[in-house]
């Protein structure tokens, strides 16, 4: 099974490195909290950019909105070609694989960005 916490050491990365991605989220300016069954990861982003990912416990007000799923669901998503229903994190909500909290507002004013942010850690093999 995949480490989650190895994979989102590598997002800055991924992201930073993606001058489109970063252009596209220019306007994204926040922090969210991904939950990994215990685990909780703080990712800040400015412009567009990721800042910092730190783990740790976080108040809720550290953090805009949260993203819950269980180890598993994010080793799913984050295969190379991920099979339907954990594909993209929408589809990981409407079947239950994943839970949103806290204001949703900046993460869906600037969907497909999150969307490709975190889908940008994916393994590479099958459609790179």
């Amino acid at each position: 099974m995949m480490d989650v916490k190895k994979i989102l050491s590598q997002l800055a990365h991924h992201v930073n490195a993606n001058a489109r991605l970063c252009w596209r989220g220019r306007h994204v300016s926040t922090a969210f909290l991904l939950v990994s069954g215990q685990e909780q990861f703080l990712v800040t982003l400015h412009n567009g950019c990721v800042q910092s990912v730190t783990t740790g416990i976080f108040q809720s007000t550290d953090w805009r909105f949260a993203l819950h799923a269980a180890p598993e669901t994010w080793a799913t998503f984050w295969q190379a070609l991920p099979p339907p229903g954990y594909h993209d994190i929408m589809a990981m909500l409407k079947f239950k694989h994943l839970k949103m909290e806290g204001d949703l507002y900046p993460l869906m004013s600037h969907l497909l960005y999150f969307k490709d942010l975190l889908a940008s850690v994916r393994a590479k093999g099958a459609h790179a």
